[in-house]
């Protein structure tokens, strides 16, 4: 799905004066939702997106531990550059960050090497790591999805 999408999704809202619109296409699911807050749009509406994966389901007739484990809101933490991912500042080191380790703002969460520079990437948003989706010392691409988290 690409922002063309997505803003023609908005436009088909706001034409059938929807509230919220949610659309699955080749497995990523966008949902679209007009809240009280959020990130702002265009013509003072608020428009929040979020991407949803879920559980596989259990065995027939087996309840589901919990709602919450079923659906998790995640997100992708992208490269925000083309260059060499670095887990740790030295091979010695521990990682920067593990999974289930809880995250802060500004804190750092990687090295992504581009000519020679080493340049530490910080998180923008608080949250718990779910997945590292990048092995030490891999190339990485702009916008390439590095890190999976649940937004606290």
């Amino acid at each position: 799905m690409n922002i063309k999408e997505i803003k023609e999704m908005i436009n088909l809202m706001n034409e059938n004066g929807l509230v919220e619109l949610e659309i699955e296409k080749d497995g990523m699911r966008v949902r679209l939702k007009k809240t009280g807050s959020g990130i702002e749009a265009s013509g003072g509406q608020t428009i929040l997106f979020e991407k949803t994966g879920f559980a596989p389901p259990q065995e027939k007739g087996q309840a589901p531990e919990s709602i919450e484990k079923m659906a998790v809101k995640t997100l992708e933490i992208k490269s925000p550059m083309v260059g060499t991912f670095y887990r740790a500042p030295s091979p010695e080191s521990p990682p920067y960050v593990e999974v289930g380790q809880v995250i802060e703002v500004g804190q750092v969460i990687c090295i992504i090497e581009a000519m020679k520079l080493m340049n530490e990437i910080k998180s923008e948003i608080k949250g718990k790591i779910l997945e590292v989706l990048v092995d030490n010392t891999e190339p990485v691409e702009f916008g390439q999805p590095i890190l999976l988290i649940e937004p606290l």
